[in-house]
């Protein structure tokens, strides 16, 4: 996937015209899902050219994570705001899926942009590690290492280091990687969301009993 130059080193006008651009993806991914997003109806509808369109975003897929990934910044945001209150790393866990799955299940075509870009080869690493980092903090009680959307951690991406440990971290992915199948499974209307709330807490009190 091509590397887009870092949000720090844009100008104030540049971040407008970028923020613009994935707000009108975004809006458009919540009418007809990743297959509204073509890259010439953004353009025109953020009201940029499409060459300019293509140099902040190299390909669609790049625009999708750029969707997805604000939709995690609103998730962490509302984390600090608002912190999970369980007596449990598991109960904790189980509350930032829970929140996930109810804020993306209130837009499913957007629900289904995550799921999509969670799966692609290219970006899976990057939008898993970024979750599992999320969970991993929450469940931990490490909540000053989650920055507010509104707020970036210097360094480029908005979040400071996270201190893992490595047992318990591949656990929380595990977890992850759960969740991300139930939603799947929501997706396709296998599951309700009680449902899955269920096996999530089942899931995660047997993959984090040791914490």
């Amino acid at each position: 996937m091509a590397v887009q130059a870092p949000t720090g080193t844009m100008s104030r006008s540049q971040t407008q015209r970028r923020k613009r651009i994935v707000q009108t993806a975004a809006a458009l991914a919540v009418r007809g899902g990743v297959d509204a997003m073509q890259m010439r109806s953004v353009a025109e509808r953020a009201g940029v050219a499409l060459g300019t369109l293509y140099r902040y975003f190299p390909s669609k897929m790049d625009l999708v994570v750029a969707v997805v990934t604000e939709e995690l910044d609103l998730l962490e945001g509302g984390i600090v705001r608002r912190p999970p209150t369980a007596d449990t790393p598991a109960g904790r866990a189980v509350d930032v899926l829970l929140r996930a799955t109810r804020g993306l299940m209130r837009e499913p075509e957007l629900a289904d942009a995550l799921v999509r870009s969670l799966i692609m080869a290219e970006v899976k690493i990057e939008l898993d590690t970024r979750i599992s980092d999320l969970v991993w903090r929450v469940a931990t009680g490490d909540l000053e290492g989650v920055a507010p959307a509104e707020e970036p951690v210097e360094g480029g991406d908005g979040q400071a280091p996270v201190d893992r440990d490595e047992v318990g971290y591949v656990l929380v992915g595990s977890l992850t990687s759960v969740w991300i199948f139930e939603l799947v499974e929501i997706l396709k209307g296998r599951r309700d969301v009680d449902e899955v709330e269920r096996r999530l807490h089942t899931a995660a009190e047997h993959l984090l009993a040791p914490f």
